[in-house]
């Protein structure tokens, strides 16, 4: 089969298309032949291994996954023993990173509770761009609490892959959202719903006197007391990408244990990938709930240049790999 590896760390230079061995499913596990892929934080974190913990989850001298890809969408090729929920011709999709990843290739083994039912009113390359994103978007946002209406709500880094399905979801329940991101992504957030726009590039949220009740931070950078500082006194901080070092260790092991203490809330939640959790977002994105724009779509043998689009940070919204009918041409 035709699969995009790399087997150094690196730049998007690293990735290669090759045809290597087919997996056979493995028991508890469904063989799924891949339509359509997305690229995520996570895939760059991994190609790059950059950051003490990617080497601690995939290697410290080569990566241990040679073939990325955390979102999946396709149809079910074939099940292994001890298979009980799908069947041949099931169309499915999933975040299937904790089973070793292997999206951007022509087919993948993957534990059949990683994935849920696609149905026929969602595209492949829809499904393909939701499980991550929009998983990461909704648990973050429910972080410490549901979002309610009249809430104050700001996402930062809010027109990349996560943004968006964040922004639908909370405006879905009433809140109200500031969206920041790079200026030339303003316009589109604003279409998206955004009641306040800020450009990164010439104000500091976390500067300008306002407080809100949760912030969503994709990008996360600064200190905590920064964000502190732009919470209302029982306002939730959830940190859902960004730093590698110092500020990451801080929102797991200080900040989970200092909230105790105080009614502000700083953290990164806990996230899961389940059945139930990726059914709930298939039927929010079927009905208009949350919104996954996609920004682009790259036939696998180009993944690199799609790598080297999602590095660039112009993205707007998920770009999603197409494996097309033969696995080098679009096909939706």
């Amino acid at each position: 089969m035709n699969a995009i590896c790399y087997s150094h760390y690196g730049g998007p230079e690293q990735l290669m298309l090759a045809n290597i061995p087919t997996p056979a499913p493995k028991p508890g596990h469904v063989l799924v032949r891949v339509k359509a892929a997305s690229i995520n934080s996570w895939d760059y974190d991994m190609l790059h291994g950059r950051a003490f913990i990617m080497r601690v989850l995939s290697g410290f001298t080569r990566p241990k996954y040679h073939v990325l890809g955390c979102d999946v969408a396709g149809v079910v090729e074939a099940t292994g023993p001890n298979c009980h929920h799908w069947q041949p011709g099931d169309e499915v999709f999933g975040d299937i990173a904790s089973a070793g990843f292997g999206a951007f290739a022509e087919f993948v083994s993957v534990p059949e509770g990683l994935l849920a039912r696609k149905s026929a009113s969602l595209s492949f390359h829809q499904a393909a761009a939701v499980p991550q994103a929009g998983l990461l978007a909704i648990q973050g946002l429910r972080h410490r609490g549901e979002v309610t209406a009249g809430q104050r709500v700001l996402i930062n880094g809010a027109g990349g892959g996560v943004g968006p399905i964040a922004l639908t979801y909370a405006k879905s329940r009433g809140a109200h959202v500031t969206a920041v991101d790079r200026p030339e992504k303003l316009d589109f957030l604003r279409a998206l719903g955004a009641d306040e726009l800020i450009d990164f590039t010439a104000t500091d949220y976390t500067n300008t006197g306002q407080r809100y009740d949760k912030i969503l931070d994709v990008i996360a950078h600064r200190s905590a007391s920064e964000y502190r500082q732009a919470l209302t006194p029982n306002g939730v901080f959830t940190m859902i990408g960004g730093s590698m070092g110092g500020l990451l260790l801080r929102m797991m092991m200080v900040e989970p244990l200092l909230s105790k203490f105080r009614n502000q809330k700083l953290g990164i939640m806990g996230y899961h990938v389940s059945r139930e959790g990726l059914a709930e977002l298939a039927h929010l994105l079927e009905t208009g709930v949350i919104q996954v724009p996609i920004d682009s779509t790259f036939p696998l043998a180009h993944t690199r240049a799609a790598f080297e689009h999602f590095m660039s940070g112009k993205f707007k919204g998920k770009i999603v790999i197409d494996m097309g009918a033969n696995g080098m041409s679009p096909n939706r």
